[in-house]
């Protein structure tokens, strides 16, 4: 069987029990991963040939080379969204399964944006309607033992229509 006719039977399989939102979220993982554009050769048009966008919209999104670059593009207003950014960041466009707090605020540090308390940012999001972020699990048993947090699906998309441009 030719490889590549193999790969793509093997990506439908594993997208097949996924909704239209992570099949996006996998798919742009996977362009930026391996370095590649949604468009096909020479940059015309889509991969596909087909001159349709309404199959190609979600995943040509800007590539971000750079955390800062995403940040600049985002431009988040409050703590809690510039932590929600930095989520995004490693969740989405690294493909991190879930979210270290220090990570996420050293990322912020080193922009010169560093939370005052990103634990607080991070549970403001949490506690927001629909919730943007979600506590996976904790290690150890202290007040003080480290969390691991997920953006939800509303977080991701909260982050996109930051990035999207006034005019649309």
């Amino acid at each position: 069987m030719d490889p590549e006719v193999k790969a793509m039977g093997d990506i439908v399989a594993a997208l097949q029990a996924l909704d239209d939102d992570s099949v996006a979220r996998v798919l742009r993982w996977a362009l930026q991963r391996y370095k590649v554009s949604a468009k096909g050769p020479g940059g015309k048009g889509p991969a596909s040939g087909d001159d349709s966008e309404a199959d190609s919209e979600e995943i040509e999104k800007p590539e971000f080379q750079s955390f800062h670059e995403l940040f600049d593009a985002a431009n988040p207003a409050t703590a809690p969204d510039k932590a929600l950014v930095a989520g995004y960041w490693f969740q989405v466009l690294k493909g991190q399964e879930d979210l270290d707090s220090q990570q996420l605020n050293k990322e912020l540090k080193n922009l010169g944006h560093p939370s005052t308390n990103i634990t607080r940012d991070l549970d403001g999001l949490i506690g927001r309607s629909p919730r943007q972020v979600i506590q996976v699990r904790k290690e150890g048993k202290t007040k003080q033992a480290r969390k691991r947090y997920k953006l939800t699906r509303e977080g991701i998309k909260a982050v996109e229509k930051m990035l999207k441009p006034n005019d649309e």
